[in-house]
């Protein structure tokens, strides 16, 4: 599997079949999407001009809801959130995604806004590779994530949702969560070629969109 960080909570996810998966494919965050964007599959965890600008990438697929479906060989299952720490009542509801695909399961958490809750932990289940935002005041802040990871224990955990090169949101930039984590892996040209897991403890790996 190959993961490409394309800037703030969007990834593209390409399976050895060549199957792809976009993630919360964004606008107007200080920086745009780069043009002519293609995927299978698009994945949407919810309705914010940020997360849900479908219109920057040519696909077939588009999944926004919670149904476990399998789409050319990838399995998708939503476990549904909060986007607040107050139950949806200051920004709503909240899709997570867990993505299998070659045998890897990754977990996007889109804009998880809530603290970490074993409910929440058992509905998440076991992960490989977790994607989770990192900027605080829209999401939980690197604290709170740093709780998660240690909850879901999973392989490889890849931040995003801070404030990197260009953007224009009012969120933390990368540096209190990476300061919380030994040997954090500094991936090249923002990618990352997944096979296989020989790593006894979790890998923290920070990708920076060029």
């Amino acid at each position: 599997m190959k993961i490409e960080y394309l800037g703030h909570s969007c990834f593209r996810l390409t399976a050895k079949n060549l199957t792809s998966v976009v993630t919360d494919p964004y606008t107007k965050v200080g920086y745009e999407l780069p043009s002519g964007l293609t995927a299978d599959i698009v994945t949407i965890s919810h309705s914010h001009f940020d997360h849900a600008y479908t219109q920057a990438v040519s696909s077939q697929y588009v999944v926004d809801g919670t149904d476990k479906r399998t789409v050319q060989g990838v399995t998708i299952q939503g476990v549904k959130s909060w986007h607040d720490e107050k139950q949806g009542s200051l920004r709503g509801e909240n899709i997570i995604y867990k993505i299998t695909m070659d045998g890897i399961s990754v977990c996007h958490c889109g804009d998880l806004g809530e603290e970490v809750t074993q409910p929440l932990i058992d509905k998440i289940g076991k992960v490989d590779i977790l994607l989770i935002p990192i900027g605080g005041r829209y999401t939980i802040n690197a604290q709170q994530a740093k709780a998660y990871i240690e909850k879901i224990a999973p392989k490889m955990v890849i931040p995003m949702h801070y404030k990197g090169l260009d953007c224009a949101l009012d969120i933390a930039d990368e540096k209190d969560f990476l300061a919380l984590f030994d040997n954090v892996i500094y991936a090249k040209d923002n990618a990352i070629v997944v096979d296989n897991f020989t790593n006894e403890t979790t890998q923290i790996v920070f990708m920076e969109r060029k």
